[in-house]
């Protein structure tokens, strides 16, 4: 029987969604693929799964640079052949305490477009041949909250708070769908998961009702591990799909 694989990005930090993600999918038997843009830092995080009594390994991916992500798949090709839950969780939030578009940073908007947008569906192109490969593969985009300030649209003189992070997740979104469309003749589903607010961030102050990680993660895992006759091009959120 061939090993069930996921590979996760941003899987850097022990209390990040990424990593608490990696767990949960490793909980249902898959060899999760940590990422980071530095491998020294998803190299412990795998270890302990690996101490758990998972598989899992850690391996370097840049989302700004192409070349990584084909070593990446070229790993992954030599070694299993196949890629059955690609979930893009990496994420940047350069503008947090920027409340209006009209004071965005443009570098801040280049960066955010960078990992949220262009990172993730140039490494669904790197990675498309493993994920054809695999019986039944999946991929999952990591959305938030913040996208639904545009998507719900703006009472008229609102501020878009982090208009950086917020244009990109709400770009990402978009780009689930017209990543389903295109694989609507394949057995991959594509979706989008917002995790809500996720006590991700003890280090800059998380708030009270924050979700924790490993509820978020529960999510992402079940739109990760769909059967053959659920959703694509769905945007889900507290597991159902977004109004």
């Amino acid at each position: 029987m061939a090993i069930k694989t996921a590979l996760i990005t941003g899987t850097s930090r022990p209390a990040g969604l990424g990593f608490a993600v990696a767990r949960g999918l490793a909980a249902h038997g898959y060899h999760v693929i940590l990422t980071a843009r530095d491998q020294a830092a998803a190299e412990p995080l795998a270890a302990r799964l690996r101490q758990d009594g998972h598989t899992a390994t850690a391996l370097r991916l840049d989302l700004s640079d192409r070349a990584s992500m084909d070593e990446a798949a070229g790993y992954l090709a030599e070694t299993f052949g196949h890629l059955d839950v690609l979930v893009n969780n990496a994420s940047a939030m350069p503008d947090f305490q920027i409340l209006d578009a009209l004071d965005a940073d443009m570098d801040a908007v280049r960066m955010a477009m960078e990992v949220s947008v262009i990172g993730p569906w140039a490494l669904t192109q790197a990675l498309l041949p493993l994920l054809k490969a695999a019986p039944a593969a999946r991929i999952v985009n990591v959305s938030s909250l913040s996208a639904q300030q545009i998507a719900t649209g703006l009472d008229l003189g609102a501020p878009l708070r982090s208009p950086a992070y917020s244009m990109a997740k709400y770009a990402l979104n978009a780009l689930t769908g017209v990543l389903a469309r295109a694989l609507s003749g394949t057995s991959i589903l594509v979706n989008t998961v917002d995790p809500g607010n996720t006590a991700t961030h003890p280090d800059r102050g998380d708030d009270a009702g924050d979700r924790a990680a490993a509820d978020s993660a529960r999510d992402i895992v079940q739109a990760a591990t769909l059967g053959a006759d659920g959703p694509t091009g769905q945007l889900f959120s507290n597991n159902r799909p977004a109004a």
